[in-house]
């Protein structure tokens, strides 16, 4: 209570109550501020109600002037001199016109009256040789006069253009505001044009000379408001995207004031030149900075003026300090672009910002009109170019900018970033759909920069630079280099126009463009050369068979070298164990960190000439300039991959080199690894998305036509890869996580396994494969799915004679739970049960036999390509048989359950077929591996040099199945399309994509659903075409007996020294792999070894002891032990008798292993 009084004030005698002093001084604080207020707000009232007076008493005046003024002019007669003319009728009338129309920015029809007369007289008086009636010999008079009259003509000036601003030439406006904009204009036209000062003679031309200048150039500075107007008048215009309505001349007041307006705007540029090395000289900056600011940034603004008017806005001298002025203070005019007036634009300017309008506008000027842009002759003639690249570089730049801070990436999504689900109104969808209707036609004016022509001027421009070293990165900003232009430019200009058409037309994306950069001779090539250059400093040495030799190192570099691999490996081991921990939580005892597969095999040499030492931290470690030319490189070439066939590649390498080629997978493939490994941004994922594309393009050819060694793939994970169990567990993980949206900001090694899985070896993507099926079944056994050997099992009964059927019948329906262990019970052929217990192996002889007979070709399913390793293919007959779509449906199933098992099956399907398992599309040079017949005579086509129209081809093809012929058109109509010269490539493309694509497409779909609902998509994505093959049917088709020795159990009294068993292991060694391949089947169902060798192979192979007893007659006559050997599959048993000789023990293995029965032997 003591401490409380210490912080009160006592008022006793004013009131006896009491307040603390924090209160005492907040109440005086805002008596305070109250009083500021309350004498803020009476100052306020007081200047408001001044200046309402002040405004009031000017109107009354201007008013009062007005009416004066008009009872004057009623009687022109009156002031027929030019002196009276300005004083009683200029200078009364600026006054009372600024008070009632310029500052209320409106045009009553009483004061559009009065300017329709007051402009009639100045006219008249111009018009005049009478030196003293004639206005503008004030001008040229004494020099009082002369600023009276200078002062007077300017606020003229000003008055036409905000005439013109208000302008509205549409049917709703009014004629009388057109008409009274056609006198105005016409006005500031002659007063601004010293041929129509009809009082100019030799002793005043040079008074006259300098008064028409000193007007011209206050019409180009912001304070006559010009070039304000005219973007106002002319973004009220009609867009016309029509050529033939562009053409056609209109005679009438709006075309008059159209072409009034453009030879105003363009007078100033007539004062002077530009020099960019003095640039004090530069008198038209004003002009320039408006006519860039006001002009270039209104929305189609060539579509929106006559076409006879465009050749005034795009000459040299119009455009040209324009682009040098962009060159010049970039920064500042692309920074005052957004703050422009945009009350009279629609919304154009919210899907596409000033900057990217300014862009087009610059590129329709130059490049040539929508009607002239197919021929060269379009490029304005004179006109720097080198000046115009660069200042779209610059444009481009800030429009991608700006698509980045608005949230726009460059696949023409919008990535609004609220947490829960979006759902869009109704009027935000149309909205959407005019925003797209609008980006497809801004996109539609960069038609120019996708033509040949441009491409190929801008080419033999830089020529004229070629001394210069395009290895310089980030050349140096003066004015010199903006006159120049070297290759690394057009990188730049291209590499931008490719993001762009990217972002504004997500439906076609850069087709165009890309269309254009492939087909154009050298562009490639020299683009690589660059590259190459700057990647391997000038370092061309050839290292073709570098992987196939190995180098010479010494014991104590070898040292050396091995220190680094196993410290690299140690840190990549920690890196990946902490990425794990912090996603699943687990502690790293938990986590198995067993040693990647040994890689041994290649020496550290051949590892490192093919890791790409530049580009080891991914986009993130390169310069811009390499960013633009690794992304337009990538994006072109990938383009052009998809339509170069095998002979054009392999043969005639064209348009690179193998040894080139190798050198560009090696680039590629180590910025794709560090990119993906460093967690690269949105601002990388353009060269990220290209670069893929490109590497994956390379990756699927080399696997069908090696040209690459296997160190080249493996050599950027050599160091970093981390353990098998890691890499699954963190990629299953982050699959789970992260969502689809986020995939190209998350890049990680879960998105290394997803893109380029094979920088690990094969064999660790098998143990990666089998971790994510372990993995899967320990889920769905927590989750009660899948169940193991047992009661709850799956209980099949299989006649021998009907397998597919009773497969087909019981198993068909059941979809993902066939993931649950399958006891099959085999009726034999006489209808009686067949002996033994299902712990596996007769499920696995199940899978073998009902695979077998399914794909076999007579069945009809599945037939087979005519290449020589005869793979399988669906049949396109199998649409007309019963169940045809289901069957293969089910097959799916078939072998998603052997693949999930770890069972391996003794056939391969076509690579074509497994691209589609894989989701990829399949392109005209992967024909060779289905029909090499039809693709040697679609490249006779591609390549015949005659006339085609004589091999009488048409778009249709021929298909024929159970004795009936089907025509089928390859496009709509095609059976009355002919093949000629100008569309032989369409119809190559067209069939190599019917054969592809189109023909086996429902068979992949219904195989690919019943193989998914076993086996995850991602997880088959680890593996190529042929990986899949070797995945699902093993290895060579032998068996490596040392391995299978060294794994094998013995049972019964049998020992690995026992003489039988070293009868055995002679006897492998001499069967021929087709009979050691039957051996196996015998013993475990499987004909093939498991891909991780026979440790794998559960259970373990064994040899158990079979005794029998030979008797001694028989042995004395040398006879030996009858009984055949038999096989148990359920335990991987082979049951061997106890053979004294080798011949014996051949012979009975060789009975045993051709009568295809196992129980019943014994």
């Amino acid at each position: 209570m003591e401490e409380l009084r210490k912080h009160q004030v006592s008022l006793r005698g004013a009131s006896a109550r009491e307040i603390s002093r924090d209160a005492l001084l907040e109440k005086v604080s805002l008596e305070r501020e109250h009083r500021n207020y309350a004498r803020k707000a009476a100052s306020a009232s007081i200047y408001i109600q001044k200046v309402w007076r002040s405004y009031n008493e000017t109107r009354k005046v201007a008013i009062k002037f007005q009416d004066e003024w008009e009872s004057l002019v009623k009687n022109p007669a009156e002031f027929m001199t030019g002196e009276l003319v300005s004083s009683s009728v200029l200078r009364p009338f600026i006054f009372f016109i600024t008070c009632l129309s310029i500052r209320p920015q409106k045009i009553l029809a009483r004061e559009l009256k009065c300017m329709q007369t007051c402009f009639g007289i100045l006219l008249e008086s111009i018009n005049s040789t009478d030196s003293k009636k004639n206005i503008c010999s004030l001008i040229v008079d004494m020099a009082e006069q002369r600023r009276t009259s200078m002062y007077q003509m300017q606020k003229l000036i000003s008055l036409c253009s905000f005439i013109l601003s208000e302008c509205d030439t549409s049917p709703a406006g009014s004629q009388d505001i057109v008409v009274l904009t056609s006198l105005a204009l016409r006005l500031v036209v002659v007063l601004t044009d010293l041929k129509s000062w009809k009082i100019v003679n030799d002793e005043n031309i040079k008074e006259a000379d300098a008064a028409v200048k000193n007007l011209v150039s206050f019409m180009g500075s912001c304070r006559s408001g010009l070039y304000a107007s005219l973007r106002r008048y002319i973004s009220r215009l009609d867009v016309c995207f029509s050529p033939k309505g562009k053409s056609i001349v209109q005679t009438d007041d709006k075309f008059l004031i159209s072409a009034s307006a453009v030879t105003i705007a363009i007078r100033p540029f007539s004062l002077t030149t530009f020099n960019m090395v003095d640039c004090s000289k530069f008198e038209v900056h004003s002009a320039a900075e408006q006519y860039c600011l006001y002009l270039l940034t209104i929305p189609w603004l060539t579509q929106r003026l006559p076409a006879v008017l465009l050749p005034a806005l795009k000459h040299k001298s119009t455009l040209s300090p324009c682009l040098q002025l962009l060159l010049i203070s970039k920064d500042e005019i692309v920074r005052k672009m957004p703050d422009i007036d945009q009350s009279s634009m629609d919304c154009s300017l919210n899907v596409v910002p000033p900057v990217g309008w300014a862009l087009v506008n610059i590129i329709a000027l130059t490049a040539g009109s929508e009607n002239e842009f197919l021929h060269s002759e379009a490029l304005n003639q004179g006109l720097q170019y080198a000046s115009y690249a660069h200042v779209v570089i610059i444009l481009a730049d800030n429009l991608l900018a700006w698509l980045h801070n608005t949230g726009w990436n460059e696949k023409g999504n919008q990535n609004l970033g609220n947490d829960g689900p979006y759902e869009p109104s109704v009027s935000m969808q149309e909205n959407k759909t005019a925003t797209v209707s609008l980006q497809t036609s801004f996109t539609d004016l960069f038609r120019p920069v996708s033509q040949q022509w441009h491409l190929k001027k801008l080419l033999e421009i830089s020529k004229v630079y070629a001394h210069t070293d395009e290895t310089k990165i980030l050349p140096p900003n003066n004015l010199e280099s903006l006159e120049n232009l070297r290759l690394l430019d057009i990188a730049y200009f291209y590499s931008y126009m490719l993001r762009i058409f990217a972002a504004f037309n997500p439906m076609i994306g850069p087709l165009p463009l890309l269309n254009m950069l492939s087909f154009t001779p050298g562009f490639l090539g020299n683009l690589w050369g660059v590259l190459e250059s700057s990647i391997f400093h000038g370092n061309r040495h050839t290292f073709g068979d570098a992987s196939h030799s190995r180098s010479k190192v010494s014991g104590k570099k070898k040292q050396v070298i091995d220190k680094k691999l196993k410290q690299a490996g140690n840190d990549g081991v920690s890196k990946w164990a902490n990425v794990l921990q912090k996603l699943t939580g687990k502690s790293q005892v938990e986590v198995d960190f067993s040693d990647p597969a040994d890689d041994d095999q290649v020496d550290e040499d051949a590892f490192d000439i093919w890791d790409v030492e530049s580009l080891r931290h991914g986009p993130q470690g390169i310069s811009k300039d390499m960013f633009c030319l690794l992304h337009l490189f990538c994006a072109t070439y990938s383009h052009l991959l998809l339509v170069l066939d095998d002979i054009e590649f392999y043969e005639k390498q064209v348009p690179f080199t193998l040894e080139q080629q190798r050198r560009i997978a090696s680039v590629l493939n180590t910025l794709v690894y560090n990119g993906l490994s460093y967690s690269v941004g949105q601002q990388n994922a353009s060269l990220m998305d290209s670069a893929i594309r490109c590497l994956h393009l390379i990756y699927e050819r080399d696997c069908r036509h090696q040209f690459c060694p296997p160190a080249l793939w493996l050599s950027p994970a050599r160091r970093s890869r981390p353990p098998i169990a890691v890499a699954a567990r963190t990629h299953e993980v982050l699959s789970a996580n992260i969502r689809s949206e986020d995939a190209v900001v998350g890049h990680s090694m879960g998105s290394v396994i997803t893109s380029m899985p094979y920088v690990f070896p094969f064999q660790e993507r098998v143990q990666m494969f089998r971790e994510f099926i372990s993995m899967d079944k320990v889920s769905w056994k927590m989750a009660g799915e899948v169940s193991g050997p047992g009661s709850r099992s799956i209980e099949i009964v299989i006649r021998r004679g009907h397998i597919i059927e009773d497969g087909f019948r019981q198993l068909n329906s059941l979809g993902s739970r066939l993931k649950s262990s399958i006891h099959v019970s085999f009726v034999s052929e006489c209808g009686l049960p067949e002996a033994g217990l299902d712990y596996g192996g007769l499920s696995k002889e199940f899978l073998t036999d009902i695979s077998k007979a399914a794909f076999a070709p007579e069945y009809g399913l599945f037939s087979q390509t005519s290449t020589s390793d005869r793979l399988l293919i669906p049949n396109a007959a199998a649409r007309f048989l019963e169940n045809g779509i289901q069957m293969i449906e089910f097959l799916g199933r078939v072998v998603g359950k052997a693949l999930y098992e770890g069972i391996l099956l003794d056939y391969s399907f076509s690579h074509v077929f497994v691209q589609k398992l894989l989701g990829r599309y399949s392109f005209l040079d992967e024909l060779s591996t289905l029909d090499p017949e039809l693709y040697r005579n679609l490249m006779y086509v591609k390549h015949y040099d005659g006339d085609v129209e004589e091999l009488c081809l048409d778009f249709t093809v021929t298909e024929e199945s159970f004795g009936k012929r089907h025509v089928i058109e390859l496009k709509p109509g095609g059976k009355d399309v002919c093949v000629t010269n100008a569309n032989k490539m369409q119809y190559v493309h067209a069939m190599a994509d019917y054969k592809l694509n189109r023909q086996i497409l429902p068979f992949s779909n219904a195989f690919y659903r019943g193989l998914t609902d076993l086996i995850s998509p991602s997880w088959l994505k680890l593996f190529n075409a042929s990986e899949f093959n070797q995945l699902l049917s093993g290895g060579d088709h032998d068996i490596d007996v040392d391995d299978l020795r060294n794994n094998t159990r013995y049972t019964g009294g049998y020992s690995e020294g026992s003489r039988t068993v070293k009868l055995f292991w002679e006897v492998m060694n001499d069967f021929e792999p087709k009979e050691r391949c039957m051996l196996l089947k015998f013993v475990t169902s499987c004909s093939r070894a498991p891909l991780l060798g026979f440790k794998y192979l559960q259970p373990s192979f064994t040899i158990h002891k079979v005794a029998s007893d030979t008797p001694l007659w028989a042995a004395i006559g040398g006879s030996d032990v009858e009984r055949l050997p038999s096989a148990s599959t359920c335990y991987n048993t082979l049951k061997l008798p106890t053979y004294k000789r080798s011949s014996t023990l051949k012979a009975k293995l060789r009975y045993a292993i051709n009568s295809n029965a196992g129980f019943e032997l014994s």
